[in-house]
């Protein structure tokens, strides 16, 4: 992970080759806090390997994550097609 501005790359491993949605979509499943704690769905766009998360609710972001709920709305793939596996960067105590 690494912050940039009011946006953060997310970059992965075992891409094999790059990163996709099914059918082409959007991206889904990304949330971005600040340093307050609340998590915002962001947006998010793919960047070669990487994907950059941002919303406007967020100026100065400093976690993420990724399909971190119980029933999670998310579409991110490798170019194998085995789908992300939920993440998060924090480690704030006593937040799920």
């Amino acid at each position: 992970m690494s912050i940039e501005k009011d946006r953060i790359r997310i970059s992965f491993n075992h891409t094999n080759g790059g990163l996709k949605t099914k059918n082409g979509e959007k991206i889904t499943g990304f949330a971005i806090a600040g340093s307050d704690k609340t998590f915002y769905w962001g947006g998010a766009e793919k960047d070669g390997e990487t994907v950059v998360v941002y919303t406007d609710k967020v100026s100065n972001p400093v976690s993420v994550r990724y399909a971190w709920a119980a029933n999670p709305v998310c579409n991110l793939y490798n170019k194998a097609g085995l789908p992300a596996s939920p993440f998060r960067t924090d480690s704030w105590p006593g937040l799920t």
